[in-house]
């Protein structure tokens, strides 16, 4: 762990009422805690914190774990890059998505507002229990994140205040002390959020039910979790989907964009404002401006970006969501436009906002939607054996896609309808981080990513190397 940066980027996020931008401030390596936990308002502070410190470790990262392995995405109109070799499953120490300290400078800031809110006077104590079941929440997202990319790591759960801690250099724990700990936070973040929490860009009860169901199928299909981890899963996922609040769209395209932020479908989001914070991942997809010769093209209908395509989807992922002419979700998930002898492309979920001539990437980074949960439901109905309650939830899926209720029918076997949700996810979520992780928990990873076949014996081969600079300034971590 890099300990300055824990250290120095606490303290201002405790000491400033919001966090916005990036602020260059020289910090002292010590400092008491006194003066920094005394109010409420010091702890909603260091949750803004903790909220902006998770937005800038997904906003590029994201994608890098959760789609860019499975081989449907690559470079875009700029080649060779750290991209490029994701997709073909070669990964290097020091390349893009290999240092942690972002994660554990997030957690950090989350156990110090576990350790410090339970003594403050709260004017209520459902905020105090709100700010807390939050912090839980964001700590059990990022070990799920980091127990699947990189298995073992250090467990911290006290915080960080001095760079004399004894404590500053960790050892690895097992991952499955890391899943553990993801599976306690969730259950104290799931008992202390009151109800009737709406958030989209916080927790709430439906956002932490989806890290759940999210987790316990991964302990049911990738730590031997088994039948009891699946009807846990269950159990999740039908809180979401009896939840009121939330729904599916009837039609795809209005979950995306800007103007649907408040869609029904969005259950977890993250916070992308113009003026405030902008960028992320999404803005590595649009057509490089300064390639476009016919400027009339911008905007009509070419969605101009300020620097290189960066990213796109490949010619076998297009030609997958293409075949299916039904398929409404297809002209919303990328779209293609032929200008004399350049073919343009582009995935068109995240634009943001054409403002003046001026692209602002300012959509909101969705984390979990309603259509999930029901693609959720339909793998864990299947795998406890309930083919017919798997095939209803597909047909969910089916009529808003496709405008049709015949494609699944009861005749699908087990392995058809697994073939089924995952084709369903790939088509729903296109540029949703959610590929890699559909394809590993559901165990063709191996036969349908073609970097990866016939490699199922090789160590650790599903999960990242460590960085350099994380290995190098803790001398108690090996690769």
């Amino acid at each position: 762990m890099k300990k300055i940066f824990y250290i120095s980027t606490l303290l201002m996020l405790t000491l400033l009422p919001a966090c916005h931008g990036s602020l260059n401030v020289e910090q002292p390596s010590e400092f008491t805690s006194l003066s920094m936990w005394t109010s409420e308002a010091d702890a909603v502070s260091a949750l803004n914190g903790a909220f902006h410190l998770l937005r800038t470790t997904l906003a590029t990262s994201l994608p890098v774990y959760g789609d860019y392995r499975s081989a449907l995405y690559g470079g875009g109109m700029m080649s060779i890059t750290d991209y490029d070799k994701m997709a073909v499953n070669i990964l290097a120490r020091d390349m893009q998505g290999t240092d942690w300290t972002q994660f554990y400078t997030t957690i950090n800031t989350s156990n110090l507002i576990l350790k410090y809110t339970p003594d403050i006077a709260f004017s209520q104590e459902s905020r105090k229990n709100e700010v807390l079941a939050n912090a839980y929440f964001i700590r059990a997202y990022c070990y799920f994140m980091i127990a699947r990319v990189w298995g073992d790591a250090p467990l911290l759960t006290s915080g960080f205040e001095s760079d004399k801690q004894e404590d500053m250099y960790p050892f690895r724990a097992p991952a499955s002390d890391i899943y553990e700990q993801v599976e306690k936070d969730l259950i104290m973040a799931e008992q202390l959020m009151p109800a009737g929490v709406k958030e989209k860009h916080r927790a709430s009860s439906a956002s932490i039910n989806m890290l759940l169901a999210d987790y316990y199928l991964w302990k049911a299909k990738m730590l031997n979790g088994g039948t009891v981890a699946l009807e846990s899963a269950k159990t999740a996922v039908n809180k979401v989907l009896h939840n009121a609040n939330y729904g599916l769209e009837e039609e795809f395209d209005k979950i995306f964009g800007v103007q649907n932020e408040g869609s029904k479908e969005i259950i977890f989001s993250i916070n992308y404002e113009r003026n405030e914070y902008v960028g992320g991942y999404p803005s590595y997809y649009l057509v490089p401006e300064q390639y476009v010769e016919n400027k009339e093209f911008i905007n009509n209908p070419l969605p101009v970006g300020s620097h290189q395509q960066y990213v796109s989807i490949t010619d076998e992922y297009e030609a997958f969501l293409s075949a299916d002419l039904a398929d409404t979700r297809t002209p919303v998930s990328f779209q293609i436009f032929s200008d004399g002898t350049i073919r343009w492309r582009w995935i068109n979920k995240f634009k943001g906002e054409w403002i003046n001539e001026t692209r602002f990437f300012s959509s909101d980074i969705i984390i979990y939607r309603f259509a999930e949960a029901v693609l959720m439901k339909a793998e864990i109905e299947n795998a406890l054996s309930n083919t017919s309650n798997a095939i209803a939830e597909l047909m969910k899926i089916e009529k808003r896609a496709y405008k049709t209720t015949y494609r699944y029918n009861t005749g699908m076997s087990s392995q058809d309808i697994d073939n089924a949700i995952i084709d369903e996810m790939l088509k729903e979520f296109v540029s949703e981080a959610k590929s890699w992780w559909i394809l590993v928990r559901m165990g063709q990873a191996f036969t349908r990513i073609e970097s990866l076949k016939g490699r199922e014996n090789e160590k650790n081969i599903l999960l990242w190397p460590l960085s350099s600079s994380s290995i190098n300034t803790n001398p108690n971590i090996e690769e």
